[in-house]
């Protein structure tokens, strides 16, 4: 069998541990299996995200509501900060 591709080094630091763990429970045959099978759950999740998005720029198109001008939007979001910034609820993590 002809190979396809070239073997690459991969330095996964702190990952290496759960790349070793799951070839040692027999889930995967190799660390190679385990990358393979990442990518693809990456390029699954991508793929939803890019499907999401543009779902989400579709429907936005396709709003019949009037567009609202960058600037209210903007003055609007600097008042109702500034009212969360005079009430102290400006403390909490975003």
């Amino acid at each position: 069998m002809t190979r396809t591709s070239r073997p690459i080094t991969v330095t996964l630091g702190d990952l290496q541990g759960r790349v070793e763990e799951r070839v040692k429970s027999g889930s995967y045959a190799s660390a190679s299996e385990v990358l393979r099978a990442a990518v693809r759950a990456l390029d699954r999740e991508e793929a939803a995200l890019d499907a999401w998005l543009r779902q989400r720029v579709e429907e936005a198109f396709a709003d019949p509501r009037p567009n609202i001008p960058a600037r209210s939007v903007f003055e609007r979001l600097r008042a109702q900060h500034a009212e969360r910034m005079k009430t102290g609820g400006g403390d909490e993590e975003v």
